[in-house]
């Protein structure tokens, strides 16, 4: 639940499977973002199934991306987290960015949370390369952070 008082930080949860292509990059640019517009959201990232796929603590991908929008990406070099109930429930707002992908994890292993996930399409490696799915995403946080603006003003 959003908290009622306007200058206390108010936090978005995004989640993809491993924590270290979308969900991470979602979390990078829209605090980069959200930063600029003055706003007083902040991101944070989880993984609903880390099964060892992945190789280091960021895709290189999320890495080159961040670096052509001109986003610094030093200090994000954490390895990926697995989400908590904890996590969930510190959220004032909570992202999965492949429904298809996402909904069934979140049904096994958090069934009560389902219904306030807000759900997006954006496809992982197995669909679309990076030059795809990458600006997908960036429309889809751009959206979110003008859609918290409007709501703050």
């Amino acid at each position: 639940m959003p908290s009622d008082n306007p200058k206390k930080k108010k936090r978005i949860l995004f989640l993809c499977t491993g924590n270290y292509y979308r969900s991470r990059f979602a979390e990078i640019f829209f605090n980069w973002h959200a930063g600029q517009r003055g706003l007083v959201w902040s991101a944070e990232s989880r993984g609903l199934a880390l099964d060892g796929c992945n190789y280091g603590p960021i895709s290189r991908h999320t890495i080159s991306r961040l670096k052509e929008q001109g986003i610094a990406s030093e200090g994000c070099d954490r390895f990926p987290l697995p989400l908590s109930e904890a996590d969930l429930a510190a959220a004032d707002h909570i992202v999965a960015v492949k429904e298809a992908e996402h909904r069934p994890l979140v049904e096994m292993k958090f069934p009560k949370w389902r219904d306030d996930i807000e759900y997006w399409h954006v496809h992982d490696l197995d669909c679309a390369t990076p030059d795809d799915a990458m600006p997908h995403l960036e429309s889809e946080v751009l959206r979110l952070v003008e859609r918290l603006a409007r709501l703050a003003a």
